[in-house]
């Protein structure tokens, strides 16, 4: 997964869409869909990981843009 749309797609493969009108909020909520799946062993550590990751980074320049 490269960009945020990525993880998009690939929660939906879940049944999961987000969506509540703020960005910080809508990539935690995608960040504890993950979590939920990868304890619930639905996805590979390396799936995991890098979309953490990336979540991690968008969620850090957004709060940059912010302030």
């Amino acid at each position: 997964m490269k960009t945020i749309y990525d993880i998009q797609q690939f929660l939906k493969r879940f049944g999961t869409v987000i969506y509540v009108g703020d960005r910080i909020g809508d990539l935690e909520l995608m960040i504890a869909e993950l979590k939920d799946l990868y304890h619930s062993q639905l996805i590979e550590p390396k799936e995991y990981q890098s979309a953490i990751l990336l979540l991690r980074h968008e969620i850090q320049t957004q709060k940059e843009k912010i302030r």
